[in-house]
């Protein structure tokens, strides 16, 4: 690129970042994706590095934020609020630690702190002899905006610091925190605004800016942010010596401090920290994007100093990010192994949290209603963790052309009338006999039930489509030789997953039930099945009435349940297993444990953020409660995620006790 080429893409990367710069920080409503913004910025800053001839006092690169909205006053910050430069692997993080071993004393030991980097917006609290006088957003580092009325609203916020020891405060002390919107607040909005038929809100991070910045305080006072305070600015007076005290000074004057962080003393350790949150992020009730990094002493933090506004002596470790922008081209619908209709969306190929997704769940057809999602628009997609990549909603204004979602009248693979239980949210293909039935409850055996290590949806879909695979049975029938003659297999590869095969031969008689396909029965009914039968054997000589002795079976389901096992074609495939080896009776893998929740009976409801619903399942079990899947006046609690459907009205009628995901939690904890 000759020299008037790249003054032009800097002059366009410029013009670009300070346009998204203003819709982010001003407007809270971004155009990009944080991954796109991120390579513009990226872009442009090497560019600069590489041609500092163009580098100009105005450029994005040499400040920080933006500049404040004029619906507020503006005021100075006591110290500048300086923005992180950003580190995204080992390789860079070990960069940077040699780069401030080189500026220190090499003998130098050098400790770290580190915290979660909540997705949030950066406040400045200012106290005066220990009451709060002022609160303001950054801005641009320099002024930020005097939102003080809705800060002071946030119960997390104290209005006056405690004074352990009756000391006295300091004269004047700037606290720097990190206002979000916790996810459990943030979906409970979303259903009144849902319930209101009003447009949801698309994240908590928007969310949690919007409610800072009403004119009106209430408002804000009604959706329930909360702060991480992380440091101080300005501090007449203290005297402390490392960033970890400052955290420790901080709670004990009331002030919340994160309490996943962590004091280091090597890098390695703090590599091993970031990889750890990657992974666990999920558990969190807010969000983050990557973890602080500080060099703890604050004598080193002074002789490093900052460059252009940035402290040399911080990074932030950024991880992909889990949500991104993209089109939604097409909405498919996936006829489950119980026949229900599932829509799902096919996506222009994005990058969410470093893996390129091209197709996302869309749950069901009211959640469609709910969202507004219409074939053709642009939507916002989001992966946590290994979960299936979900679509939150559209990016408004809807794309021209767009249009509503409607579920087929007829089952796309059989032709069948399709029909939508009274009190069910989800859509099934009544035929027992649709094809959609063999194959799909092969991916349920091999997936979910059997939980077969190397065997996945692909594997089967392959077979199946060789005409290798029809049933379950024939799982256990595959040899070394047949999958050897695939192409990609080998004879190491084609032993591992005939080995894995075998092994799970041993699955829990629970497991097995909930594998056969059988109408009504999930894993915690499968699992009530086996504890009060105790085998196959008993199963087959039930009558209706015997079943309906069960823990959470109704008259309806246990007929359901009795006509299956008198089906000769099913008693055929339970006596096929049980010649192949399969477990077909009760082991200590089965059995309920004694715990502090003994006694009591849950139901879940709808989909969790960050437990699926067999990890929910488990977590009550490990504390002794009984899982069911109906609600009735003995239920003891009602676990709520998003869509409930009519199990949530059914417990309000009865008295029982709703629990949404922070509480379940804690009842778990």
């Amino acid at each position: 690129m000759g020299p008037k080429a790249v003054q032009k893409r800097v002059a366009e990367l410029r013009e670009q970042v300070s346009h998204h710069n203003y819709r982010y920080h001003v407007l809270d409503d971004p155009e990009v994706s944080d991954a796109e913004y991120d390579r513009l910025f990226d872009e442009l800053e090497r560019l600069e590095d590489e041609h500092p001839q163009l580098v100009t006092p105005d450029s994005p690169t040499q400040r920080v934020g933006a500049a404040p909205s004029d619906r507020f006053r503006k005021v100075e910050h006591l110290t500048p609020m300086g923005s992180l430069e950003k580190v995204t692997s080992d390789e860079t993080l070990a960069k940077w630690a040699d780069d401030v071993r080189k500026r220190l004393d090499s003998d130098e030991p050098v400790a770290y702190v580190t915290e979660p980097k909540i997705d949030g917006s950066a406040v400045s609290l200012v106290y005066e002899d220990g009451i709060l006088a002022r609160g303001a957003t950054r801005g641009d580092g320099e002024r930020g905006e005097d939102v003080t009325p809705n800060l002071r609203t946030i119960d997390a916020i104290p209005l006056r610091m405690r004074s352990p020891d009756a000391e006295a405060p300091p004269a004047v002390l700037e606290v720097r925190g990190e206002v979000y919107f916790p996810l459990s607040a943030f979906n409970r909005l979303n259903e009144r605004l849902a319930g209101e038929g009003k447009k949801t809100a698309p994240n908590p991070r928007n969310a949690g800016a919007g409610s800072l910045r009403q004119l009106d305080p209430r408002i804000t006072a009604e959706r329930e942010l909360s702060i991480w305070a992380y440091g101080v600015g300005r501090a007449d007076g203290l005297e402390l010596e490392t960033q970890w005290e400052i955290l420790e000074w901080l709670r004990e004057r009331g002030f919340r401090t994160n309490p996943h962080a962590r004091l280091h003393e090597s890098l390695e350790s703090v590599a091993r920290e970031c990889e750890e949150w990657e992974r666990r992020r999920i558990d969190l009730d807010y969000e983050i994007d990557g973890i602080v990094i500080k060099v703890a002493s604050l004598d080193q933090q002074r002789r490093l100093g900052a460059l252009h506004g940035r402290p040399r002596w911080a990074r932030a470790f950024k991880w992909a990010p889990m949500t991104a922008q993209t089109k939604l081209l097409k909405i498919h619908v996936r006829v489950g192994r119980t026949g229900a209709l599932n829509p799902w969306a096919r996506l222009e190929p994005v990058e969410v949290g470093g893996v390129t997704v091209s197709q996302a769940t869309l749950h069901n057809e009211e959640d469609l209603n709910r969202k507004d999602i219409r074939q053709g628009d642009t939507v916002i997609v989001q992966r946590a963790g290994d979960v299936i990549p979900q679509v939150v909603g559209p990016v408004l204004p809807h794309a021209k052309g767009a249009k509503p979602f409607r579920m087929p009248k007829r089952c796309p693979l059989c032709g069948a009338e399709i029909v939508k239980p009274e009190g069910e949210v989800m859509h099934r293909c009544p035929n027992s006999a649709c094809p959609s039935r063999g194959l799909e409850s092969l991916i349920n055996w091999v997936m979910a039930a059997a939980d077969i290590e190397g065997v996945g949806e692909q594997f089967v879909r392959r077979l199946w489509d060789l005409g290798l695979l029809r049933s379950i049975p024939d799982l256990y029938r595959l040899t070394k030789e047949q999958l050897a003659e695939l192409e990609g297999y080998g004879d190491i590869s084609a032993q591992n997953a005939v080995d894995a095969i075998e092994a799970s031969k041993r699955i829990p008689f629970s497991r097995v039930l909930f594998g056969l396909n059988i109408p009504d029965v999930g894993w915690v009914t499968a699992q009530n099945l086996a504890r009060h039968f105790g085998s196959v054997d008993a199963l087959l000589a039930a009558r209706q009435e015997d079943v309906e002795e069960v823990e959470g079976i109704g008259p309806d389901r246990a007929e359901s349940i009795a006509t299956w096992f008198a089906d000769e074609k099913n008693r055929a495939l339970v006596e096929d297993l049980r010649g192949l080896g399969i477990r077909l009776e009760l082991d200590e893998t089965d059995r309920p444990v004694e715990g502090p929740l003994t006694g009591r009976s849950y139901v879940i409801t709808g989909t969790l953020e960050r437990w699926s619903r067999e990890e929910a399942k488990a977590a009550l079990e490990a504390k002794g409660a009984k899982v069911t899947d109906s609600v009735s006046k003995k239920t003891s609690g009602l676990v709520v995620g998003e869509s409930p459907g009519s199990k949530l009205e059914k417990a309000r009628r009865a008295g029982v006790e709703i629990i949404d995901e922070p509480a379940f939690e804690k009842l778990v904890s």
